[in-house]
């Protein structure tokens, strides 16, 4: 089974993770702080050098004002949702 840090599917994760930040009209920096951390920790986070699991995808969720689950799904992930 090939790295989920490299495939499509992550791929899509981190692009809706920027967009998710950038809709909410937050900069790194800020991110950072509500999350109790560092600019680069939120920038390794959403260029892929940083592998993140899904306590800290929450995380940003929230700080984001988007819940886990339709953030999944428009980041075209509602295979790991589960059904309705």
């Amino acid at each position: 089974m090939q790295k989920t840090q490299h495939t499509r599917r992550y791929e899509r994760l981190l692009t809706a993770l920027r967009a998710a930040r950038l809709r909410s009209g937050l900069t790194q920096m800020e991110v950072a702080k509500e999350l109790g951390t560092y600019a680069s920790y939120v920038s390794k986070c959403e260029s892929g050098e940083r592998r993140i699991d899904v306590v800290e995808l929450a995380d940003f969720c929230r700080v984001y004002g988007v819940g886990l689950i339709p953030f999944l799904e428009g980041a075209g992930l509602s295979e790991f949702v589960g059904p309705s």
